[in-house]
């Protein structure tokens, strides 16, 4: 197939080594572009379903479709690369019908979806043990013999006036 789009194992921009593989700006070298094709190929997706595209449209979506899956291989991960390729399949030779296009898109925009909202897990995941972290060094760093805020005993404040 002439037209098939091969996904690269080998991304261009290697993340640093020392990000943990589980760290989402590990795996995805430029988000912004990441976002632009997905959005991208949401309003590709709509404008199909308004509109029932003619041979040539449809020809030109399917260029569109495997453009969007190789500049979305050069910003992913090998791993993400792999997953991407496992997943979506490629177009048939000859033009699509408009129903091939729709399910093409559909699947790679979910796709997409899915990626973002795990990237949404893992860095709120992130940010809920970075603030247990903090916690526990709060904890640790109060004096001993002071009572902690809102502890048994706790009782009045002692308060040496006001200062103007």
């Amino acid at each position: 197939m002439a037209d098939e789009v091969e996904i690269v194992t080998e991304p261009e921009n290697e993340a640093p080594a020392e990000q943990h593989p589980s760290d989402p700006r590990s795996q995805i070298t430029e988000p912004g572009k990441l976002m632009r094709i997905a959005v991208m190929l949401r309003e590709l997706q709509e404008e199909v379903r308004r509109a029932s595209p003619d041979e040539s449209g449809r020809g030109m979506l399917k260029q569109v479709h495997e453009r969007a899956l190789k500049e979305l291989c050069d910003v992913l991960s090998p791993e993400l690369q792999e997953e991407l390729a496992d997943l979506v399949m490629p177009f048939d030779e000859g033009t699509p019908s408009a129903s091939e296009i729709l399910i093409g898109q559909a699947q790679l925009v979910g796709w997409l979806e899915g990626l973002f909202q795990g990237i949404q897990v893992t860095l709120f995941n992130q940010q809920m043990q970075a603030r247990a972290q903090f916690e526990q060094m709060r904890q640790r760093g109060l004096p001993t013999g002071m009572p902690q805020p809102g502890a048994p005993g706790d009782g009045p404040a002692h308060s040496t006036g006001q200062y103007l």
